[in-house]
């Protein structure tokens, strides 16, 4: 979509991608550490997204920031983005209650595989051998990994997996949404927090979080290091919300996941060692180096692609340009 969207700068794509990269990896184990302590996951959504409405909204007032005023006819285009968003995040913080970090990444890491199929069902044609044989062993590193995880939970899994999906059109439908109607990442921002609030207050009530959620809240905030944790938690999930959006409108869905199974190679090897809660096996390393070696050369091969697919416009455009 770089091309796309004004052919941006390298630098601007670059930081775009690296900025999500650190943000992305930084919310796994801020998400995780607070749901160690607190485990009302659909609570901690609505606040993460009630506390990115208010920044935006007191930053406009401020001056600080600048935004599109809200219009109906662009919220009903973005509502479809807000539900994925939230059903993904949902799940995604539903799963890593019972899943350790490193195998949560190795399961988000299936996700280039179904932006891959979903290309395919668009009719975006057959992926290169290299880019389907990469997510083949990204796919396989995960089922390795799972047949030797003594931690295994099914139900943390079936989250996760689910979160993948939900993920894939979400990323879709942003990239789509950023190009169509000239929207910045604030502008996305805004609508999917002021969108996402009606959907998950319904969602805390029926699963019957709240009001039992806010009185556990209320009695943890009482420990200095939790309210700390927890503030960073919803600093982290506006600054992951706008540094996701602003890399799939700068450069695409795609890089935005390829970005996500780079900074997953960091995460993995952290997750090990912090925040407990995985048990060594043979199996399991075996088929976390695979799922990574899959994810890095899944990156390496979709760079040749769209290496090869500028070679190839290059002298189109200069046979244009002499003739």
């Amino acid at each position: 979509m770089g091309a796309e969207a004004g052919d941006p700068s390298s630098v601007l794509s670059l930081a775009a991608a690296f900025s999500y990269g650190v943000a992305s990896m930084a919310m796994v184990f801020m998400n995780k550490a607070v749901l160690m302590q607190y485990v009302h996951s659909m609570t901690l959504l609505t606040l993460q997204q009630i506390a990115t409405a208010l920044l935006i909204h007191f930053g406009q007032v401020l001056g600080l920031s600048k935004r599109k005023d809200f219009n109906l006819i662009t919220a009903k285009k973005l509502l479809p983005v807000s539900i994925f968003y939230n059903a993904n995040v949902g799940f995604a913080l539903a799963s890593l209650k019972g899943v350790n970090i490193p195998m949560y990444i190795a399961i988000k890491r299936i996700t280039p595989l179904a932006v891959l199929v979903s290309g395919c069902v668009r009719g975006k044609g057959k992926p290169p051998a290299q880019v389907t044989l990469s997510v083949i062993c990204t796919a396989a590193g995960v089922l390795i990994a799972a047949l030797g995880d003594f931690s295994f939970d099914l139900y943390g899994y079936c989250m996760a997996l689910t979160s993948v999906f939900f993920q894939t059109m979400y990323l879709i439908l942003v990239e789509k949404s950023g190009a169509e109607d000239g929207l910045s990442s604030v502008d996305l921002m805004f609508y999917n927090s002021i969108l996402s609030l009606p959907f998950l207050f319904f969602l805390i009530i029926a699963t019957g979080e709240f009001p039992h959620s806010l009185a556990v809240l209320s009695a943890k905030t009482a420990s200095l290091s939790f309210s700390v944790i927890l503030v960073i938690s919803l600093v982290m999930g506006i600054v992951l919300n706008f540094t996701m959006f602003w890399c799939t409108i700068v450069n695409s869905a795609l890089t935005t996941t390829i970005v996500g199974v780079l900074k997953g190679v960091g995460s993995t090897t952290l997750g090990f060692v912090l925040l407990g809660g995985v048990e060594v096996h043979a199996l399991n390393v075996i088929g976390l180096v695979i799922n990574t070696f899959g994810g890095v050369w899944y990156s390496y091969a979709k760079y040749r692609q769209k290496k090869k697919a500028t070679w190839k416009i290059q002298p189109d455009i200069e046979s244009h340009a002499h003739k």
